[in-house]
């Protein structure tokens, strides 16, 4: 069963709340993201939260994810061309995720991205990197504390 709930979208940015009259918004599946699952619980407060969205929203902008359908933009007509040219927006939505990456750590950040990014639910994060059973839930929330704390989230 699918929750879907409007979303306001400004400065590249997913943000909470509904739709704003006149603004630009998207639908959000609730049920899709294992954070939402975890924040449904309280198993996630709201700072590590909104840390983990805004980590997953330059995640997506920077178009780090594979892609699954077909390109379908021009081929260059001649030479070879330079690949993709990618936007301002995808540029430094990829600086500030290296950024917060880096400031997680290299001990965090894994299981960081395999929950907020990659969509693995914790049981596939903590069997994917070799953890014992319900390890990851007290992993993720010191990752999502220290991204919080990176972020400037009071």
């Amino acid at each position: 069963m699918r929750e879907l709930v409007e979303r306001r979208f400004a400065d590249g940015r997913v943000q909470a709340g509904g739709a704003v009259a006149g603004g630009r918004s998207v639908t959000v599946n609730l049920r899709e993201s294992p954070l939402t699952w975890l924040r449904a619980r309280g198993h996630v407060d709201a700072r590590q939260f909104e840390a983990g969205e805004r980590l997953r929203g330059d995640f997506e902008t920077a178009s780090l994810g594979p892609r699954v359908t077909m390109r379908w933009d021009a081929m260059p007509r001649s030479g070879g061309g330079d690949g993709l040219d990618p936007t301002l927006a995808q540029v430094a939505a990829k600086r500030r995720f290296d950024a917060a990456m880096a400031a997680v750590g290299p001990g965090l950040s894994d299981v960081l991205w395999r929950v907020v990014c990659a969509h693995e639910g914790l049981a596939a994060a903590e069997k994917g990197l070799g953890w014992p059973a319900r390890a990851g839930k007290l992993v993720l929330g010191l990752a999502l504390d220290r991204l919080a704390d990176h972020y400037g989230l009071g």
